[in-house]
């Protein structure tokens, strides 16, 4: 099986520095030597590394676009596919790139480590370990990504933990696969439309905000001023907001009524959001804000702006929605 990687950053390679963690480390050598006398080839596998390598805290829709356009350019010269990538955003960056593959028809695998691959207790070798045996069974199917044991599907995930090796978990959805002699996958068939022939990512004006008691409609309507294309509300269970404070869903139904959509997520790792299943949600509901139903922020969020960058806009952006591109939300 011919295997391409594609290096964009993160923990996994970085070295000390007088400023801290920096990318740094032999990343092409470090991975020929992980394979050196296993059943894979050396000549079976090639190695891209991104320029810049950046820690993904510092990862914008450009820099998702880079890895899309890695892969393609590589997708007849390989089989299978691994991105590695650092952890704080993997989990948009899996999304993201679901999106846009819809049509690759190779697996793709994501992973990294919370420990740089030059320490000694570094869970870089059993991460990438991972994946690679993720890729060669044959078994993995579209974008997924590979941590701590366990294969989860690249839009339904989330990191939960920034120093665990369980670093990443799927509460809404369930794993695809959990390692072991031999490894335990579970069913799993993603629901999706797909996108022919998606328009790069380019990066777009979304306004993330969350809902904390208090929060009153001046400091909402400062946070939205000036107007963003797109708003993503971390609401509370599902999908709720603070509808007795005095003016604030006023806020969200002029947004709405300027063409802007609304987008609710929840707070809650575990959840379906389900506008006017309370009333503290219906007022929204009425204006015309719509769900994220069992979708994670992340997919969310890259979600949002796919839509955009493919040129859509309020209602029409907003009715995307519900409906699952790649697997990363359950169709009612």
């Amino acid at each position: 099986m011919r295997i391409h990687i594609t290096y964009t950053g993160g923990t996994i390679g970085m070295v000390d520095s007088p400023h801290g963690l920096v990318p740094g480390a032999d990343m092409r050598g470090w991975l020929y030597g992980l394979i050196d006398g296993t059943q894979i080839a050396a000549d079976q596998v090639s190695f891209t590394q991104l320029d810049p390598l950046i820690d993904s805290s510092c990862a914008t829709p450009e820099n998702w676009q880079a890895i899309v356009d890695d892969l393609r350019s590589h997708r007849d010269e390989a089989d299978a596919f691994i991105v590695l990538h650092g952890t704080d955003t993997m989990s948009y960056s899996s999304a993201a790139v679901s999106y846009a593959l819809t049509d690759f028809g190779k697996s793709v695998v994501f992973t990294g480590s919370q420990y740089p691959l030059g320490m000694v207790e570094t869970d870089a070798t059993a991460n990438v370990t991972g994946a690679l045996n993720a890729v060669i069974s044959g078994r993995a199917q579209g974008v997924s990504l590979f941590f701590g044991h366990h294969l989860i599907a690249g839009n339904r995930v989330s990191k939960v933990s920034s120093w665990a090796f369980e670093g990443f978990a799927a509460p809404s959805a369930g794993l695809l696969a959990q390692t072991g002699a031999p490894w335990h996958w579970e069913p799993y068939a993603a629901d999706g439309r797909g996108w022919a022939d998606p328009k790069p990512y380019t990066r777009h004006d979304v306004a993330v905000v969350d809902m904390a008691p208090g929060i009153t409609a001046a400091r909402l309507e400062a946070m939205f001023t000036p107007r963003p294309e797109a708003v993503l509300v971390r609401a509370y269970g599902v999908g709720n907001v603070p509808a007795d404070e005095p003016g604030l869903t006023d806020v969200f139904a002029r947004l709405l009524d300027e063409g802007i959509p609304v987008v609710v997520a929840s707070q809650c790792q575990q959840a379906r959001v389900l506008l006017g299943h309370y009333e503290a949600g219906d007022a929204i509901a009425r204006a015309g804000a719509i769900g994220t139903g069992d979708m994670t922020l992340e997919a969310a969020y890259a979600k949002i702006v796919f839509l955009l960058s493919q040129g859509l806009r309020g209602r029409e952006l907003a009715a995307w929605i519900p409906r699952p591109i790649a697997g990363e939300i359950t169709a009612a």
